[in-house]
């Protein structure tokens, strides 16, 4: 049968129907609004004007959108981009045109890292969401998840020597390749009694939109509590804030009374001294609200979140934050289609 003038776009109609949610998430933001950050990415000298010119910046930022939103690998978004309808729609990409390469993806990736940029294109979205009408309300939600990352098999001696920032005895001699795999940046740590190694996202989610507001990327090792302050989010029109035990501390309470906010922060047993019916009963109606931030990261681990297999905590906080940004990216879709 001969294809029709309108099939194409009768197919892609029908996937739209069927659950396809790239349109609603294209509809939804404003892209053009991170080309002039972007633009950052393509600031060097070039030699000459020869050579092929290098692909559309919101175009290699969407392809990145894509692959945390679906935890798809370099080489996989190449193949899924010229193998899916809906992929190319959503890039404004001709089924027939031209799809960057695996390495041209990588590439993008590595000057986003280079110019710190991620941060920025954060923001840029909460600015975004923020305008939309989506404020930060009734209160924030503290709390941290694993990132594991790729397990480094080392011996004691040699993640005892990384641990003190010292390059362990015998590396000098290996090759340049053996060495770039070997992430001296992560570390190990245990939660009830499981072991865990690499990284953690630490985030600050409002209660009344469950949008990631603030985040922070450290190694697993670093306890919640260090970087407590850092997450906190002065714009919630609410004081409350929420978070589990490992959080309170009698100078942590302290500080948020001295700042203006409401502890709601759980708070702890200690040996031979148990915690009361009524500090359980508490805890209990605390953790109603503080659940919520699960809800985001149990999205995260759908995505494919908590796993990073870069190698380094520049690398790695690519990664996340990448992950944090789509996550709000389809959140802010959702919200909006909820609005509609």
């Amino acid at each position: 049968m001969q294809p029709g003038f309108f099939d194409l776009d009768n197919r892609l109609q029908l996937l739209e129907k069927l659950g396809d949610p790239l349109p609603k998430l294209q509809r939804s933001v404003d892209w053009e609004a991170f080309r002039t950050l972007l633009n950052v990415v393509h600031e060097k000298k070039r030699k000459s004007n020869a050579g092929r010119k290098p692909y559309d910046v919101v175009l290699m930022f969407k392809i990145l959108v894509l692959q945390h939103l679906y935890n798809l690998s370099d080489e996989q978004i190449e193949y899924q981009i010229r193998d899916r309808y809906s992929f190319c729609r959503f890039l404004d990409l001709s089924p027939e045109g031209q799809v960057p390469d695996a390495r041209t993806v990588w590439l993008f990736r590595e000057r986003l890292k280079e110019k710190e940029l991620v941060e920025q294109l954060f923001d840029l979205l909460m600015q975004q969401i923020n305008d939309a009408g989506f404020i930060a309300r009734k209160g924030q939600i503290v709390d941290a998840s694993f990132v594991t990352a790729p397990r480094q098999r080392n011996s004691r001696d040699e993640n005892a020597a990384i641990k003190k920032g010292q390059t362990p005895e015998g590396w000098e001699d290996k090759s340049d390749t053996v060495l770039r795999q070997k992430d001296v940046d992560a570390r190990w740590t245990k939660k009830n009694f499981v072991n865990y190694y690499g990284y953690k996202n630490h985030v600050s989610v409002d209660n009344e939109n469950k949008l990631i507001r603030r985040y922070e990327v450290t190694t697993a090792s670093v306890h919640d509590s260090q970087v407590f302050d850092v997450l906190l989010d002065p714009d919630n029109t609410n004081a409350n804030v929420w978070a589990d035990s490992a959080y309170r501390s009698t100078e942590q309470e302290q500080s948020l009374n001295a700042n203006g906010y409401r502890s709601h922060i759980n708070t702890k047993g200690r040996r031979n001294k148990p915690l009361s019916n009524r500090a359980q009963q508490a805890n209990y109606n605390r953790s109603k609200v503080r659940c919520r931030v699960e809800h985001v990261f149990g999205t995260q681990e759908a995505m494919g979140g908590m796993l990073v297999r870069t190698i380094g905590k520049a690398r790695a906080g690519v990664k996340i934050g990448l992950m944090n940004l789509t996550y709000n990216l389809k959140r802010f879709s959702w919200l909006q289609g909820q609005l509609a």
